[in-house]
């Protein structure tokens, strides 16, 4: 995938079935993303770099696109890859994967079972053990990566407005939360609304 070049939103889209990877001290664990959220920087009142913020919070997001950047809200880590050139800070939101290798740590280590693991992004973090000390790495530089290969391809994928943005005028019913239509994984996803064929394919290059 190009950080750099393609557009924030695009990216976010083509992130859904893309297999995320945490390698650390042996332990390999790995899911397939199913929902993300685009934030669109300067303009986009929801952004932590909205009208070009900057603290040492968010130093991470005005770095080259591809950076990994960890913040934590309410007690828990969120982790989000920056999307653009360095200096221009917009970012996607990782909200929830589908368990691939290591699902059984993962639950152990959310004290949770099945989709409660993974489906939202506090928890997906906690089940990755991601924390502040993966802020500012570049993807496959440090212990996170996507993989190269046994990505998925999902059936369909839907579009709504990011969850808890309150009070920014259009910015908080912009379409800019994006997941797989049916998939168990996705934040808030309605038992009813779930699906067993979420992906179109098992696998692709």
């Amino acid at each position: 995938m190009d950080f750099v070049n393609d557009p924030t939103v695009e990216s976010a889209k083509a992130l859904l079935g893309k297999k995320l990877v945490v390698r650390h001290e042996g332990i390999v664990l790995s899911g397939w993303i199913v929902e993300t959220e685009a934030y669109l920087g300067p303009e986009d009142m929801a952004a932590h770099t909205y009208n070009m913020r900057r603290t040492p919070r968010v130093e991470s997001m005005y770095k080259e696109g591809g950076t990994i950047y960890v913040y934590m809200i309410h007690g828990h880590y969120n982790m989000n890859i920056v999307a653009q050139k360095a200096g221009i800070p917009q970012g996607i939101l990782i909200r929830a994967i589908e368990p691939d290798e290591g699902a059984e740590i993962m639950e152990a280590r959310r004290g949770a079972l099945g989709i409660e693991a993974t489906n939202g992004p506090g928890k997906l973090c906690k089940a990755l053990g991601v924390d502040k000390t993966n802020d500012g790495f570049q993807l496959g530089e440090g212990t996170i990566s996507l993989a190269g290969e046994g990505s998925k391809i999902p059936a369909a994928i839907e579009a709504s407005p990011r969850i808890g943005i309150p009070n920014k005028g259009e910015w908080t019913d912009a379409l800019l939360r994006f997941f797989v239509k049916g998939n168990p994984y996705v934040s808030k996803m309605r038992k009813r609304d779930m699906k067993e064929d979420s992906w179109l394919l098992q696998d692709r290059s």
